[in-house]
């Protein structure tokens, strides 16, 4: 198979483009030639060697994927060849810039029938992560109100309309080139970043869903009613402190389950959530996609096509 794949740490000038072993379904599993695959913020620092894991080289990264059953292993009994599913590889394996993946069976969901395989690329790891954010670790209710910071990104994006379809009032943060496209998403107050502090808007939320990092994230708390939470995604495995003691401070987890992809596809093909705007390129491209995603100024998903 073709995949890009690493063989050192460091820059995007690592990759390399060509012929791995196709893998092979073992008990359980089932192997998936992939149609499309995403680039999410945690590659480039997996690349780059920021975790401090080991990796075994040659290594392939990405770690969500949308694509065709091509064959079943042992036991398995809901998938056949042919079937068109769409998964988030579980905590600790990663492999999806190639064309097959071997994965198990339980981690798996069928993929609706009137959603593409980008879009639902585009939708599985964002949607994964926003829906345990917004709604398992915030309890985000109806009439509430959440900041979401970065709301042009892929994660941030989807929360926003989660959080509306859920019914809450949603305020998002964005750069001048990116308000209107925040604004089209749903959010009700979109607050340009490089003209406004974010923290002047008061303690009026009930709730923060972080996805920048740094500054930002310490800031969030200022925002907080008396008895609010915030969830942090990009600040490592815990939330940041605060001095406040009347907030939470919250790590989502992010579990793999079949369950929430098929909870994901459903809002989908219902229309409550829509895949964000993608940006399509080729493995080959596997270089260019992390300097732009290093960069961090960039809206929507970066999508590899790979069939």
């Amino acid at each position: 198979m073709k995949a890009a794949y690493i063989e050192q740490n460091g820059g995007p000038d690592v990759f390399k483009y060509g012929d791995l072993p196709d893998p092979k379904a073992g008990p359980g599993e089932i192997v998936v030639d992939i149609v499309a695959a995403t680039v999410n913020g945690a590659d480039w620092k997996v690349r780059n060697g920021d975790y401090g894991t080991a990796l075994k080289f040659p290594y392939v990264l990405g770690r969500d994927f949308s694509g065709t059953v091509a064959a079943v292993g042992e036991g398995v009994a809901d998938f056949k060849p042919g079937d068109e599913v769409f998964a988030v590889l579980p905590a600790g394996q990663e492999g999806t810039y190639a064309e097959k993946i071997a994965i198990k069976a339980e981690y798996v969901a069928k993929k609706p029938a009137g959603v593409s395989h980008v879009d639902a690329a585009a939708l599985a790891l964002t949607g994964l992560t926003a829906i345990d954010a917004v709604d398992n670790t915030l309890k985000l209710k109806a009439g509430e109100t959440i900041l979401i910071q970065g709301g042009a990104g892929g994660v941030a994006g989807f929360a926003i309309r989660f959080a509306k379809h859920l019914g809450a009032r949603v305020i998002s943060t964005a750069s001048t080139a990116n308000v209107d496209y925040v604004r089209a998403l749903g959010a009700d107050q979109v607050i340009d970043y490089t003209k406004e502090d974010f923290t002047k808007i008061g303690r009026v939320c009930d709730a923060v869903f972080e996805t920048v990092g740094g500054e930002v994230a310490t800031k969030s708390y200022e925002v907080l009613k008396p008895g609010g939470r915030a969830a942090f995604i990009a600040s490592g495995p815990k939330a940041p402190p605060t001095a406040r003691t009347d907030v939470q401070g919250l790590r989502p987890g992010v579990p793999r389950t079949r369950a929430a992809m098929e909870r994901i596809g459903q809002l989908a093909a219902s229309g409550a959530v829509k895949a964000p705007e993608v940006r399509l390129f080729k493995l080959s491209d596997a270089a260019e996609t992390h300097r732009i995603s290093q960069g961090r100024h960039f809206r929507g998903k970066l999508v590899f096509k790979v069939r």
